[in-house]
């Protein structure tokens, strides 16, 4: 096996910003694969040069020129700057590769652009693609282990790969970890609901955290785990050794229906200062939160007090919420929500606006069986701005009132104020206040009202919206120009556009074929 010159780019966001959360933020979004992956690439032998983009340095520059090689890994939302990297890079003489999650949403579309397109991926099949990288043009060829890699490198083999990006966050740097793979629940929503769960070995974890401890006692641990702490005493033991000699502080996303009081001490104690748990829906999906059977008002009670025991041990917690799922309608989805942050006024919420991504969830084929899944340009597909499912039970601008309505109410002044005051004083206030003012909060209301006016005035878009069209409208094919810069150039042909139900193409062909 020959020498490779390796590039590495992990797309943390889809284009420069100037965000205040994002400066703070985003350095601290860097994927664990991309890492792991550089750990691969060196063992074989290669030269490996890893670069994390988060929408703050200059990609033309930080890019090495003389690569044979470019793996990119990547959420949808950078899809087209992913596109745009790869074409730039094969006029070059490299051969591109996709990974992340696009790379397993939307293997056919990224397969246009890409040399290689990988699914699941373990060390030997990166091995196997480095042997003899080749070009596949006009159509990449799409690759996959048969299930996610049972071990990957830990902390310490991916320290060269994190210490640059930890250099990139200005106030609280934080270095991702897993402590499972896969998830036990089936939110049909979601890319995990279809992936077997497995923990991490626990030794490794251990090492880490001690490694860390004597290292870098000062950063924070971010569990990227779907669901964490599902084999709670288990990890929390690991944990606790080995921090013993070395506290660290740590962030996770986890389930209600694991954060009984008794953990919640133990979590305080071992060092987690911020917790994101789901609460999705006020009327399904209550597995998640010991609340099946229970719904609407008595929902939101229950949850608000389990949310404030929550706020009593940890100083930061993120409530998640979907909106515009098919069991919503009317008025009373959104406004349940507002009395729960009446209760809970210490619990930042995160809104996302039901999306179909590709091939991610079974409850997608469905989706696109009933013709409800819109062509929306991948750099809008961030579960913000763009929704590319059709209510069922809402009209467009229904919706996005009710949208707005519930956004402005809580990121009001009036919400604001009382959610500094609702949290222990330091980080969790105000961390959540320059997340109001700035592009989660203040900007994600200027992006929806402009937004919902065009929806009357802007006949293209509203037909785009109603799928009387596939033609991409102006008001989104400017803004990826704008935000691209000068890698919109670099964006092939047709690049804007996708086949928005290839998977259910994709299953009917396989079920042919069986018959």
């Amino acid at each position: 096996m020959r020498r490779l010159r390796i590039g590495i780019l992990d797309l943390v966001t889809k284009a420069p910003t100037r965000s205040l959360y994002a400066r703070i933020n985003n350095a601290n979004l860097a994927s664990i694969m991309p890492q792991a992956l550089g750990v691969w690439c060196e063992r074989a032998g290669h030269d490996v040069r890893y670069v994390c983009y988060t929408g703050f340095e200059d990609l033309a520059y930080d890019l090495p020129e003389d690569i044979d090689v470019l793996f990119v890994g990547a959420f949808t939302q950078a899809a087209q700057l992913a596109y745009a990297v790869s074409a730039m890079f094969r006029a070059r003489g490299a051969v591109t590769i996709l990974g992340g999650p696009h790379a397993r949403c939307y293997p056919a579309d990224a397969a246009r652009y890409f040399d290689y397109v990988l699914g699941f991926t373990d060390e030997t099949l990166i091995d196997d693609v480095l042997r003899d990288p080749a070009p596949h043009r006009p159509m990449g060829m799409r690759l996959s282990a048969d299930a996610q890699p049972t071990v990957l490198p830990g902390v310490r083999e991916r320290w060269k790969f994190v210490q640059p990006t930890l250099a990139k966050s200005p106030i609280q740097a934080v270095v991702p970890m897993l402590a499972s793979l896969g998830c036990p629940y089936t939110c049909p929503f979601c890319i995990d609901s279809v992936v077997d769960f497995q923990p991490v070995p626990q030794e490794q974890i251990r090492e880490d955290l001690v490694f860390l401890g004597k290292t870098r006692p000062d950063v924070w641990v971010g569990w990227h785990d779907p669901n964490f702490g599902v084999r709670f005493d288990e990890l929390l033991d690991s944990i606790e050794e080995g921090t013993a000699e070395h506290p660290l502080s740590f962030v996770a996303e986890s389930s209600l229906s694991l954060l009984s009081k008794s953990r919640l001490e133990r979590l305080r104690d071992a060092g987690f200062k911020a917790m994101l748990p789901g609460v999705e829906s006020w009327f399904s999906l209550g597995n998640k939160a010991k609340t099946r059977g229970t719904t609407g008002m008595g929902k939101v009670e229950k949850i608000s007090d389990q949310v404030n025991q929550i706020l009593e041990y940890i100083p930061y917690v993120q409530t998640n919420f979907v909106l515009g799922l098919d069991v919503d309608q009317g008025d009373e989805p959104f406004e349940l929500t507002k009395r729960f942050l009446d209760r809970t006024p210490g619990a930042f919420p995160g809104y996302s606006l039901l999306s179909a991504f590709g091939r991610a969830a079974p409850l997608n084929l469905d989706l696109q069986r009933d013709d409800r899944v819109l062509p929306f340009p991948f750099h809008f597909l961030n579960n913000n701005h763009a929704m590319n499912v059709r209510p069922k039970n809402y009209e467009w601008t229904e919706f996005y009132d009710r949208v707005i309505d519930l956004t402005e109410y809580s990121f009001s002044p009036r919400m604001i104020y009382r959610r500094a005051r609702g949290t222990q004083r330091g980080f969790a206030t105000w961390f959540n206040v320059v997340r109001a003012i700035s592009s989660e909060g203040k900007g994600r209301i200027r992006y929806f009202r402009d937004l919902r006016s065009r929806l009357d005035t802007d006949r293209p878009l509203r037909r785009f919206f109603e799928g009387e069209t596939e033609k991409v409208p102006s008001f989104y094919e400017d803004r990826v120009k704008s935000d691209l810069g000068v890698f919109w150039e670099w964006l092939p042909s047709g690049a804007m556009r996708h086949d928005a139900n290839a998977f259910l193409r994709e299953a009917e062909g396989v079920e042919a074929a069986v018959a």
